[in-house]
């Protein structure tokens, strides 16, 4: 029998502001629920902390550098459009007979998912009421006056059990997209006034004074210069709700699969697209950075059977899981998927393969072009500014990346190691950085200025 798969991916979705993470003080009881029933990743991320790269790659299972998205489509910047020609794992699983349906943000190409292997589509546009709130904090969020049945996110939710219904005995693929918690941050009450005091980030004050210099200037790209620490604390607190309010939104879908008796039959995915800074170190969104903060993600699987489990030394890519839902269902993976099949964690077989290294790449976007490039193993991240100082963070000791050790004297070794691990990495990715002999002379022999 084959399985029903429902896919949830929320967009901006920080995994140290969720409850099972126990890092801060955020309550996600119905993600905590199907992480003590699922197989969690703790150590997964991004393969580009972007919405329109990581997305692609979610659809079809390759880099997103290879498919031609160094950034999103409608930010400015001429970008390659994605065609239906480009390979999608939910057109296999129509081919096999199952009914897919897709809700919410979809921010792939400008052809709708249907032209991607969905039998329905019901965009995020078609799923917000109007709404006459005032808002006033711009990007640090607001409350929405919108009563929370009729917000987005519970929308999404309610769409996406009238399509479990209308697929009747089918077996089916539902993927909901959530627009939150995406800045600007602007939960419904309850949640909206949730939480009360919240700590600071702990690296908020980091002074960025080791760091790139693109660094603080992002801090002044989006003005926040001057800008009052009450102000982030009620970015943060908009954020909490937010996430809680998605988190309730997940909890009536997972509610309707217990009541209706198809919650054991059910694979749940739940993962996002890449994090959010939400003023942490006085940064916004997510660009020209690669902490933890953005390019780690969570990723929850509950799969019928599996016990609840933490896979810890395991670096994960989202481009693993094409491959992981094609063996759940059964279906024989076509030449040129980039991941590794997660599969086996799920059903104690032997894994394929592997990896040393998460791989995470970005080319720039609303603010200039700028390549950089992230390896990490869990415990030491290496992170190449092409035309900046390089990053070097031992995690385990310092998890909030506040101590940069590239320009250390003591870590001139390592680093040339690391150096030379990545440029194997990025040519065994058939990275465009490594088509350039200057670009490789410069990395593989450690040719950057302190």
């Amino acid at each position: 029998m084959k399985p029903n798969i429902l896919f949830i991916c929320s967009d901006q979705q920080r995994r140290d502001c969720l409850g099972f993470a126990r890092d801060y003080p955020v309550k996600t009881p119905n993600i905590d629920a199907l992480y003590e029933d699922g197989v969690e990743f703790s150590q997964s991320y991004t393969p580009n902390p972007i919405c329109v790269p990581a997305r692609r790659s979610m659809v079809c299972g390759r880099r997103p550098e290879h498919v031609g998205t160094l950034w999103n489509y409608d930010q400015g910047i001429p970008s390659v459009p994605f065609s239906k020609d480009n390979y999608s794992w939910s057109r296999d699983l129509k081919d096999a007979g199952y009914k897919c349906g897709y809700i919410g943000a979809w921010h792939v190409s400008e052809l709708p998912a249907t032209e991607f292997g969905y039998d329905d589509f019901i965009p995020a546009s078609e799923l917000r009421e109007p709404d006459k709130t005032k808002y006033e904090n711009g990007w640090f969020g607001d409350k929405c006056d919108l009563p929370l049945e009729l917000s987005e996110t519970h929308r999404a939710a309610y769409e996406a059990i009238e399509l479990i219904k209308k697929y009747g005995g089918s077996p089916f693929q539902i993927r909901v997209n959530f627009s939150a918690p995406h800045l600007p941050c602007r939960p419904s009450e309850p949640f909206a006034s949730m939480y009360k005091d919240v700590p600071l980030w702990r690296s908020f004050y980091d002074d960025l004074s080791t760091k790139p210099f693109m660094q603080r200037q992002m801090v002044l790209n989006w003005n926040n210069g001057e800008t009052d620490v009450e102000k982030y604390l009620h970015n943060i607190r908009m954020y909490y709700g937010y996430v809680s309010q998605t988190d309730d939104a997940i909890g009536v879908m997972i509610n309707y699969l217990k009541e209706s008796g198809l919650y054991d039959d059910t694979v749940i995915i739940y993962t996002a697209d890449h994090g959010d800074m939400c003023g942490d170190r006085r940064m916004l969104d997510k660009h020209y950075i690669m902490y933890d903060s953005v390019v780690r993600v969570p990723l929850v699987i509950k799969y019928p059977g599996a016990s609840h489990k933490t896979v810890s030394d395991l670096t994960v890519n989202a481009l693993d899981l094409v491959p992981t839902l094609l063996d759940i269902c059964g279906l024989p993976r076509p030449d040129g998927l980039e991941g590794v099949s997660l599969y086996p964690y799920l059903t104690g077989g032997e894994p394929e393969r592997k990896r040393k290294y998460a791989l995470v790449t970005y080319n720039g976007q609303q603010f200039g072009l700028y390549t950089q490039r992230m390896i990490t193993d869990g415990h030491i991240k290496y992170v190449w500014n092409c035309s900046d100082s390089d990053e070097l963070y031992f995690t385990d000791e310092d998890p909030d990346e506040l101590i940069n050790r590239a320009n250390e004297d003591g870590q001139a070794e390592l680093l040339l190691k690391l150096r030379r691990d990545m440029a194997k990495e990025l040519k065994e990715a058939d990275d465009y950085t490594m088509r350039s002999p200057w670009l490789y002379d410069t990395l593989y022999n450690g040719r950057k200025a302190k």
